[in-house]
């Protein structure tokens, strides 16, 4: 039997345990054999000794997490509890990161994995940089904080983000209002992200302004954009010509950065995805960099890290029987056997 006093400094225990310790019942759900009490600043756990000691390391775990973010949802309480939060594993590694920029309510925005802190290292040494991973792992978000930080800073003039109208698998058909009205659907992830890091009356300033402008893709055309900081976001659903034209826009005191799923592409079967050409294209030239995110990148809830790989193992074999099926054609004996099938029955 062992017992510890573990001792909540620094943090108020309500952002630990939640209103009504709903947070603490489901850390309790997690240690069923374990006696846990809290009172006040501390948490009083006996029980098996090996027990008591994981019980500790998950408390530190979920300390550190709300001393580095702030905050602590019932979400990220969850996927720690299930060792899958990625900071969980990754702090050791990354430390957070330095705040890329402060939220509206003055809350730091971090580099969260290792991967999302390549992407701003990547961001700071190259002009042009490819962000490539699966939804959820934060490529959107970073770049919009690293493009917010440039403006704050006076880097950069303005901020341009812009997306392909693609629909994403579905026909949304007419769509009523102006021309403002009629892209806004497509651009609403830009405009969350924007939300989230600047007050509303001065977003609202910029976007009048133009100092901070979101458009489609197509605007992009005939343009150079100088002194901005500018973002393709899903750009797997750009045309090779597409995502050549945005590219080549880029002017001699602007960065830009081209986001995108390659396992999301939304274009006709008959259109190669540009991004996924472009990669290819320019690999290996000097200030041009790829970042490749991964499904441990995923801060969003748990279960979509799960479906992801789910996808992927599925895709996988997809990939590996049609790679079966191309060579078996190659051999005599398919050629033959396709010709027996052919002839005339007597």
């Amino acid at each position: 039997m062992s017992e510890l006093i573990l001792t909540m400094d620094g943090i108020d225990p309500l952002d630990l345990l939640g209103e009504n310790n709903s947070k603490l019942k489901q850390i309790k759900e997690k240690f069923p054999e374990l006696n846990i009490v809290s009172r006040g600043n501390t948490l009083r756990v006996s029980g098996e000794k090996k027990m008591t000691q994981d019980f500790k390391s998950t408390i530190e775990s979920l300390l550190r997490v709300l001393k580095e973010q702030k905050i602590l949802t019932p979400h990220a309480v969850d996927d720690i509890l299930q060792g899958s939060y990625p900071m969980a594993s990754k702090l050791p590694v990354t430390d957070g990161g330095n705040a890329i920029v402060f939220n509206k309510d003055g809350f730091p925005i971090k580099a969260r994995t290792v991967n999302q802190k390549k992407l701003v290292e990547a961001s700071e040494r190259s002009d042009i940089v490819f962000a490539v991973g699966p939804a959820g792992t934060g490529k959107t978000y970073t770049a919009v904080a690293l493009a917010v930080k440039a403006l704050k800073s006076k880097l950069v003039k303005k901020i341009i983000l812009t997306r392909p109208a693609v629909e994403a698998g579905e026909s949304l058909g007419f769509l009523p209002g102006d021309l403002k009205e009629k892209i806004d659907p497509y651009l609403r992830p830009l405009y969350d992200a924007l939300d989230d890091m600047i007050p509303a009356d001065k977003l609202a300033a910029f976007m009048t302004n133009r100092t901070i402008e979101v458009a489609p893709l197509a605007y992009m055309r005939g343009r150079t954009l100088d002194n901005a900081f500018i973002i393709l976001d899903e750009a797997q659903n750009t045309t090779t010509p597409q995502l050549k034209m945005f590219l080549t826009r880029l002017g001699p005191s602007a960065k830009i950065i081209v986001t995108g799923d390659l396992t999301q592409i939304d274009l006709p079967y008959s259109q190669q995805s540009g991004l996924k050409r472009a990669i290819q294209l320019l690999e290996g030239v000097e200030g041009i960099e790829e970042v490749v995110l991964t499904e441990e990148d995923v801060v969003r809830h748990r279960l979509v890290r799960e479906i992801i790989k789910r996808y992927q193992r599925s895709d996988e074999a997809y990939r590996l029987k049609k790679e079966a099926e191309r060579e078996a054609q190659k051999t005599p004996q398919y050629r033959n056997e396709r010709i027996d099938e052919n002839k005339p029955e007597n």
